[in-house]
């Protein structure tokens, strides 16, 4: 089955929204497997998306359409399908009444431009929207199907989940399973080289995605049967671990910060951090992890080299390895933890290029040197990707 996605909107067009609609479908299209050949984006202009909605329905067993299910004079999807069965849209009495229900539990007067959200055509059904007053069409003729979902993911993504998705499954026959594998550590290029025979495989497929908490290997397999697709899984991600074992730390939901929490709680150990240039990231990353309050007593954020000296830091004065380490020290010895973990850095210029030298320091129970590190790109990024490396260096600190 070969399927398309038509995104609507002229926000889409003018970088105004970002179109995070086309991504989830297409993973969960492959997810089903099922073939996405075309990806577009239309403006709100009637002959336009007509145009596009013909061309997917020559080429395409399956067209997902999101957005322009709305009131107003700019919701066009509903009138370019209509035009391109040649149907004429008609208010559905249920529908009316429906919205009316949904208006008048919220205390809110339902306009006259609201009626076009009740409109369907004769070939079309409705699929329901709990989640506000657009409800989706699902048109299917000569073999072809045509699904179009509203422009909210907090609307679309429960559609397509509850109701789209198993129907499309049905249709499709096959099971596709996948097991995503975390590592971290390798360079992209490397892990590619170390994997190169195993990427070559058809069946089950492995594709590596680039992530802030490192490498992602995604095994999927397609399969009669749901054992069969498991079988398959677990040969591949054997040989997967036979080559990269060392640098995987997790798999598929699993986040660094879970996982370095359970060793923590697992060793009876607390943690403690200390943080400058970053802004606080590690500290908000262990925050976030599910009963924190089991292995994290807490951190703090310096900006300047006074809130160092401060906090007692007599020779706080500079970013180097050994302020990391003594930050590291003050915040296992402030919080009264067992491990402390300090990060200092600074920008300096590199062959013209602006670099982030990161100083990364776990003082515990057993001694380690500190780590230096250097990244480029957007501060955010580069705040977000060292808060990854202080945990796995802590990760290997504690094996």
């Amino acid at each position: 089955m070969k399927a398309e996605i038509i995104a609507t909107g002229t926000e889409l067009l003018l970088g105004e929204v970002t179109d995070a609609n086309t991504s989830f479908l297409a993973q969960q299209l492959a997810s089903l497997g099922i073939d996405l050949f075309y990806t577009s984006s239309v403006g709100d202009n009637y002959e336009r998306l007509l145009g596009a909605l013909q061309c997917a329905w020559e080429r395409s067993d399956i067209i997902l359409t999101t957005g322009g299910l709305g009131p107003t004079q700019g919701d066009i999807t509903r009138d370019a399908i209509a035009g391109l069965f040649g149907e004429k849209m008609e208010v559905d009495p249920e529908l009316k009444a429906s919205m009316q229900k949904f208006f008048s539990e919220r205390g809110i007067e339902m306009t006259a431009n609201n009626l076009k959200q009740a409109m369907i055509i004769p070939s079309a059904r409705v699929i329901p929207n709990p989640r506000g007053t657009a409800p989706g069409w699902w048109v299917e003729k000569e073999g072809r199907i045509i699904v179009a979902m509203p422009g909210p993911p907090s609307e679309m993504q429960p559609m397509w989940q509850t109701q789209v998705a198993p129907a499309l499954q049905e249709r499709a026959g096959a099971i596709i399973l996948s097991r995503t594998l975390k590592t971290f550590g390798l360079p992209e290029s490397t892990v590619d080289e170390h994997l190169a025979d195993l990427l070559k495989s058809p069946n089950p497929t492995l594709a590596s995605y680039a992530k802030q908490d490192g490498i992602h290997l995604r095994i999927t397999a397609k399969a009669d049967t749901l054992e069969s697709a498991r079988t398959l899984i677990a040969a591949h991600e054997q040989s997967v671990r036979d080559i990269v074992g060392d640098y995987i730390w997790g798999a598929d939901d699993d986040t660094l910060e879970t996982a370095v929490g359970e060793m923590l709680v697992s060793k009876k150990l607390s943690l403690a951090v200390a943080e400058s240039f970053t802004g606080g990231a590690l500290i908000q990353l262990l925050s976030r992890a599910p009963e924190s309050r089991r292995f994290f007593k807490g951190g703090f954020f310096t900006a300047s080299d006074e809130a160092k000296i401060s906090l007692g830091l007599v020779w706080g004065a500079g970013s180097t390895g050994s302020i990391a380490a003594a930050m590291a020290s003050l915040a296992r010895e402030k919080l009264q933890a067992d491990i402390g973990i300090g990060i200092e850095g600074r920008y300096e210029t590199v062959d013209n290029v602006r670099t982030a030298r990161v100083f990364i320091a776990i003082i515990g129970p057993k001694p380690m040197q500190p780590v230096t590190r250097e990244y480029t790109g957007p501060f955010t990024r580069v705040a977000g990707r060292v808060a990854c490396y202080a945990l796995f260096e802590l990760r290997k600190y504690l094996e």
